[in-house]
């Protein structure tokens, strides 16, 4: 009988999957660096290699303006030579790596067959049939270096790809890893291994990028101590994020880092999937949104939920649709906040009116048509339109009105608006799904707004713009023929 053999496994692991490149992190510190030709290729990648470290020797017969002002001014580290003549096969000997900028594809393969002859490894620029290796799009928040590579399939791909992670990498992170290089002797001196140096390694990770600030020794020593002394916890605090319209392409840089820096998000009813599909993996998703004539969380509730996360050392995310500020009852938040002692801070977002704006690309403020710009609330407490609106004001003819919250008082308020002198033929848009790929709008004459909103999804968002400056807009749907006396 044949006993077959084989190796032990542990059952349930996934394999590595392929590689189009190794990755990998070059040393040239204090090592020689090889840039043959004198075009704008080779000067991009001299001043790389001398950033890190290297004594690039550059050679070339005929360098362009930008390699001599690299070479006059110097690179961020390293140091640069220029050889105002031909490679040879006796530049390579010593070098760790070697970079041609060629036209000739004959000579970039004559200087790859020179450099292995010596074993050093190449790349020649925008030839990858003769490079070893190739350089991708790189994120500097050095000592953190990100690489990232598309094998040489998609450059610019690769590029906004980089583009993505600077926007979530505060420029402090390189002060961060900075001082954790300097610390981690300290750390290891002075905590055990195992949970307390773990404790103090996660609350550094959390500051990096909680605070935006670089760190201060003071405050990594009592870090420190507290993990030694098993005192250290997370002070809980509260963001209230503008989740914008709607696109998740809308959001600030601030509110995507938030998002990734949460423990805990409460988010209303409008915020879109795209935006939480944003947030850290981690983070709890509750839902706390408020709708009108639906079933909804008090706000009452909602303050002793944000209260009681913070309370147990939770970074809780308050995710509110638009901008917090406008309509979005933060002033409620942050006094319940405040009153409890809660460090709470804002970020800003998009509001309604600003993307109603770019979405019919009319300025709200053209100086042909209105100087002043009314935002108003069409929902009180009891659900009707306010008692202590203006209406003189909200009906100035050389103004723009941005009504949020208004499709069920339409008829009411187009009545208040006329009674007060706006002429009944005003232009008038109502916008439902805002910035979404589900998007409808609805433009024609004050006096048809009722029935114009009849016309728009009855369950979405909708947002009223009146003034001068929706004119000659297109009309999206046709509408019975109402008026309001």
């Amino acid at each position: 009988m044949k006993v077959v053999s084989r190796k032990p496994a542990e059952a349930g692991v996934t394999r590595l999957g392929a590689l189009a490149k190794l990755p990998v992190f070059f040393d040239l510190r204090d090592k020689r660096a090889i840039v043959a030709g004198g075009g704008a290729g080779a000067t991009w990648k001299a001043e790389l290699l001398a950033a890190s470290g290297a004594r690039v020797e550059i050679y070339a017969t005929d360098p362009c303006e930008e390699m001599r002002a690299l070479v006059l001014r110097g690179a961020a580290d390293g140091e640069l030579v220029l050889h105002e003549r031909p490679w040879s096969m006796g530049v390579f000997a010593g070098a760790a790596i070697a970079v041609g900028d060629f036209e000739d594809e004959a000579e970039a393969k004559a200087f790859r067959c020179a450099a292995r002859v010596a074993g050093v490894p190449v790349n020649t620029i925008d030839k990858p049939a003769t490079c070893d290796f190739q350089f991708g799009s790189i994120v500097n928040r050095s000592p953190v270096v990100i690489g990232i590579s598309t094998d040489g399939a998609a450059p610019i791909l690769g590029q906004a790809i980089r583009r993505k992670i600077e926007m979530l990498l505060p420029a402090s992170l390189s002060d961060w890893a900075g001082a954790a290089r300097d610390i981690r002797g300290k750390v290891m001196d002075t905590l055990r291994p195992g949970a307390q140096r773990r404790r103090f390694w996660e609350a550094f990770s959390e500051h990096s990028f909680r605070t935006g600030a670089s760190p201060e020794t003071a405050m990594l020593e009592a870090m420190i101590a507290d993990c030694r002394a098993g005192t250290a916890t997370s002070s809980g605090r509260v963001t209230l994020v503008g989740a914008g319209p709607g696109d998740a392409e809308l959001l600030t840089i601030r509110a995507v880092r938030a998002l990734q820096s949460a423990d805990v998000i409460l988010f209303d009813d409008l915020v879109s999937d795209d935006i939480l599909e944003l947030a850290r993996r981690e983070a709890k998703r509750m839902m706390v949104g408020k709708r009108g004539r639906r079933e909804s969380c008090a706000q009452e509730d909602i303050n002793a939920l944000m209260l009681t996360l913070a309370r147990a050392g939770k970074h809780v995310v308050r995710l509110k649709a638009g901008d917090p500020m406008v309509f979005g009852r933060a002033g409620e938040e942050i006094s319940a906040l405040e009153a409890a002692g809660i460090p709470v801070a804002v970020v800003p977002g998009i509001t309604s009116a600003q993307a109603m704006a770019a979405s019919l690309n009319r300025s709200l403020t053209h100086r042909d048509h209105a100087q002043s710009l009314t935002l108003l609330t069409g929902h009180s407490r009891k659900g009707e339109l306010p008692a202590t609106i203006d209406w003189s004001r909200a009906a100035a003819p050389n103004a723009t009105l941005v009504v949020y919250m208004g499709a069920k008082q339409a008829g009411a308020l187009v009545e208040k608006l006329i009674a007060n002198g706006l002429a009944a033929t005003t232009p008038a848009v109502a916008i439902a799904s805002l910035s979404r790929a589900d998007e409808q709008r609805w433009s024609g004459e004050m006096a048809d707004l009722a029935a114009g909103i009849g016309t728009l999804p009855a369950d979405a968002p909708i947002l009223i713009g009146i003034g001068g400056v929706f004119a000659a807009l297109e009309k999206k749907a046709e509408l019975p023929d109402v008026r309001i006396a």
